[in-house]
């Protein structure tokens, strides 16, 4: 059976934690920055993790 090949844009995107769950940033973080408030661009920078309900999915695209 050949090798699952990892989502190239996935891998780019996610990242594991040291407990194995899977760290991604918030979105709204990349341009049209001036009507955003200085606290929403400062919780936006933050990093987040996966919903429980995606966890499936994006564990299929990084080939775990």
């Amino acid at each position: 059976m050949p090798k699952v090949k990892t989502n190239s844009g996935a891998k780019k995107r996610f990242a594991l934690t040291g407990t194995g769950k899977i760290k991604r940033k918030h979105a709204f973080k990349s341009h049209i920055l001036t009507k955003k408030t200085k606290k929403q661009k400062r919780n936006l920078t933050h990093f987040s993790t996966v919903a429980k309900a995606d966890i499936h999915n994006v564990k299929e695209l990084l080939a775990m």
